[in-house]
């Protein structure tokens, strides 16, 4: 994600680091000379039947694409928000546990316990994030977890869903052993259902984007309106076509872009979310509750924050 103080008048013009330009360039620069080849042709008297058209129906179809694509934008970045507001209510919940579990779990004999329990809490958060990224969730939790505890998490289809589920066996053993209530229990048990349902959530927002054909249909239209849209203008505009062109074109090609990138909130684009912050954030602050070393919050680099 994108983290940057807000440029002045100038350097929004020069700002690569965070746009859309670079993935949309090779689509402007064919728009842009499609509109200078149908200029040409238009000065040198070829294309001449082209003053018979007018820009109004451009205009129309244009209106309808911009709306077509603002509905999918918004659609997309409630996709992202949506997944934004489960990472929050997972460092809510995270911090929750270790708050409850160091409070409830008070006899000597459960101090390992309590630290394998907000251990094994930050690796589900390093898993999770791995998960929804298609990547190593074993290797990713490792460090959090018991060594001889990894070979058992490889046989695992879920990784984070296993962690959370050794989370509730030391607290049902505890119920067991009369260590702690069943009210209390449950208190525990509510925290880690709401992190399986946080997961869920997630996994919903990863495997299920949006319709194809919906997109594929804005993709269509958007590159048949820019090709055609130099052939519309000449007549009035002429040797201004190409400059306005390349403008409406950046304008959609850049909404249907974002749109993509924000469709895919856990990926690694310069827009996505920036889970190995949020997992940092769990990190340190479940660290301090067992007064152990904290690592240094992760910062931006070049504007960018992973």
């Amino acid at each position: 994600m994108i983290v940057r103080p807000r440029p002045s008048a100038l350097q929004l013009f020069f700002i690569l680091r965070g746009s859309i330009f670079p993935d949309i360039a090779a689509k402007l620069f064919t728009i842009t000379a499609l509109s200078c080849l149908v200029v040409g042709l238009y000065e040198f008297g070829w294309l001449n039947w082209l003053s018979h058209l007018s820009a109004p129906p451009f205009s129309l179809l244009g209106l309808a694409l911009s709306v077509f694509l603002g509905f999918r934008n918004s659609a997309c970045y409630d996709r992202w928000w949506e997944a934004r507001k489960q990472w929050g209510e997972l460092i809510i919940q995270a911090r929750g546990l270790a708050r409850e579990s160091q409070a409830l779990l008070i006899a000597d004999e459960l101090t390992p316990l309590r630290r394998r329990t907000v251990r094994r809490c930050i690796g589900f958060a390093h898993a999770l994030a791995a998960h929804l990224r298609d990547q190593d969730t074993v290797a990713a939790s490792a460090a959090w977890i018991e060594a001889n505890e990894v070979e058992q998490l490889r046989q695992r289809r879920n990784v984070p869903e296993a962690l959370l589920g050794w989370i509730n066996q030391d607290f049902a053993s505890c119920v067991r052993q009369q260590h702690l209530s069943d009210v209390l229990y449950r208190s525990l048990e509510q925290r880690l259902d709401r992190m399986a349902t946080i997961q869920a959530v997630c996994e919903r927002i990863k495997n299920t984007p949006t319709p194809f054909a919906y997109s594929l249909l804005l993709h269509r239209t958007a590159w048949l309106f820019c090709l055609l849209l130099p052939f519309g203008l000449v007549s009035s505009l002429e040797l201004l076509t190409p400059v306005l062109v390349t403008i409406i074109a950046y304008t959609f090609f850049g909404l249907d872009a974002l749109g993509d990138e924000l469709e895919e909130p856990f990926g690694l684009s310069d827009n996505d979310l920036p889970l190995n912050a949020m997992v940092r954030s769990i990190e340190i602050d479940l660290l301090d509750a067992l007064g152990e070393p904290l690592p240094a919050p992760l910062q931006p680099q070049g504007y960018l924050l992973n």
